[in-house]
């Protein structure tokens, strides 16, 4: 059997895995890959590969496909599911087509339920299978949610999710379970360090696999779908037309003040990219705060809009690079540049700022608490007595708060500025963000948490 030398390209933001093989002739496979090809690229010159081959496992919902870009740019050979509908060249795949990649192949295994037209791609190394990438079906733990396509259809995908991971456990047990969500992923991969799995490890452990029939898994994987971004009903869609192919990488144009300001006069968002204290300490009127780091891209899928032209905010140490691609590879083709200069342009010309009072635990006594984490978290512990709004329902909520004196609070502080930022657009004054979570809180206080809805 030949050695596999498979490098998993890590998107922790997205929670996603994408894979590199080395096919052992100076050509290269990519499985899964966004329209930031950063890590593929850089993978493939490390080893002086030509990335011969790019296989998509579905119509991905939570990133832009990179396949396309790679086929315009250096020629690769696209596959997917010919069920689809790609309306661009690729080679279309059906229930056991076979690739032959030189000496090893890759089998097209029909695993619908995440989508309809899901496959997963079978490793062989002569008849022995050795791996399999699963896309969306098999998880480490899990199976991803069924519940993108349509409301409708969440029950039936659901059921065809079952069936598609008895199949693949009836693979051999020491096959190689490659995903592409895992923690992080907004499509219901649970919380862990691991990313890849073997068939066996997966029998014996995840839960799914283990439930006693169909029925029982169906209401398990439903009963586990929480909210997802509003994007994610956006982009299969865009990946099966086909993405626009980048002339050049994607890049932040600089604005002065007066072109900000008549932007936003025409209705254009204002995205903070500072850090949290930054932001705190001063911030344009109207700001959305989205601080950069690596869940940047499902935040600013979830907080900003997709129809207006975006206006980014950043500090002196951030690098615009990353923004930029961040926002392209979830399909935000709006960005229209950056305020040239950041905050200090912006008060030199005269233009107001305000601010947002930081807290910590010591200091939030007899204020009223608003949670803005996802219900899971709220549920596993949150301070007595606080309310509860999920941060991605807060801007279609905000009117059902009273504007009173009120603590916003998070995990950790990021999303709770977000949250903040939404609630002084609405009008709401008198706000303050907890620096920490409920366990600083629950560790200055001497206090328990409460537990459940």
């Amino acid at each position: 059997m030949a050695t596999i030398d498979l490098v998993p390209l890590v998107d922790e933001g997205l929670g996603n895995s994408a894979y590199l093989l080395d096919l052992g002739d100076g050509r290269a496979l990519v499985v899964d890959v966004s329209l930031d090809l950063r890590a593929a690229w850089q993978a493939a010159r490390r080893r002086g590969l030509t990335l011969a081959f790019a296989a998509d496992t579905h119509l991905h919902a939570d990133f832009v496909s990179g396949t396309r870009q790679l086929a315009a740019t250096e020629g690769t050979q696209i596959l997917g599911s010919a069920a689809g509908g790609r309306e661009f060249p690729h080679t279309g795949l059906h229930e056991g087509d076979e690739v032959d990649l030189g000496g090893l192949r890759l089998r097209a295994l029909g695993t619908p339920g995440h989508t309809h037209e899901h496959l997963s791609f079978l490793l062989l190394d002569g008849d022995a299978p050795v791996g399999v990438f699963t896309g969306g079906s098999l998880l480490v733990g899990a199976a991803a949610r069924t519940d993108l396509v349509s409301p409708r259809q969440t029950e039936a995908l659901a059921r065809q999710q079952y069936a598609s991971l008895r199949r693949l456990a009836a693979l051999p047990d020491d096959v190689a379970v490659w995903p592409t969500h895992g923690a992080g992923s907004f499509c219901s991969a649970p919380p862990g360090a691991r990313r890849t799995s073997t068939i066996g490890q997966e029998k014996a452990t995840n839960p799914l696999l283990r439930a006693g029939d169909e029925d029982a898994f169906v209401t398990a994987l439903i009963g586990s779908l929480g909210s997802f971004p509003p994007y994610f009903l956006r982009l299969a869609e865009i990946n099966r037309r086909g993405p626009v192919v980048l002339d050049t990488d994607p890049a932040l144009p600089g604005l002065d003040v007066h072109t900000v300001r008549s932007l936003l006069a025409d209705g254009a968002a204002l995205i903070d990219a500072r850090p949290v204290p930054e932001f705190a300490a001063g911030h344009i009127p109207g700001a959305v705060s989205i601080p950069l780091r690596p869940v940047f891209a499902s935040w600013l899928g979830w907080l900003a809009p997709q129809d207006r032209p975006l206006i980014m905010v950043r500090g002196a140490g951030q690098d615009p690079a990353e923004i930029a691609w961040q926002a392209a590879k979830i399909g935000y083709t709006n960005v229209a540049g950056e305020l040239a200069g950041g905050l200090d342009a912006w008060t030199a010309n005269g233009n107001p700022t305000t601010s947002t009072r930081l807290l910590n635990a010591e200091e939030i006594g007899g204020m009223r608490i608003l949670d803005i984490r996802q219900t899971p978290e709220f549920a596993a512990g949150h301070l007595p007595g606080a309310s509860h709004i999920e941060l991605g329902d807060l801007a279609g909520r905000a009117g059902e708060l009273p504007n009173e004196p009120t603590v916003v609070m998070c995990g950790h502080g990021e999303r709770a500025m977000g949250a903040a930022s939404l609630l002084e657009r609405a009008g709401h004054r008198d706000l303050a963000v907890l620096e920490g979570g409920p366990d600083d809180w629950a560790h200055a206080s001497g206090r328990s948490l409460e537990t459940g809805g």
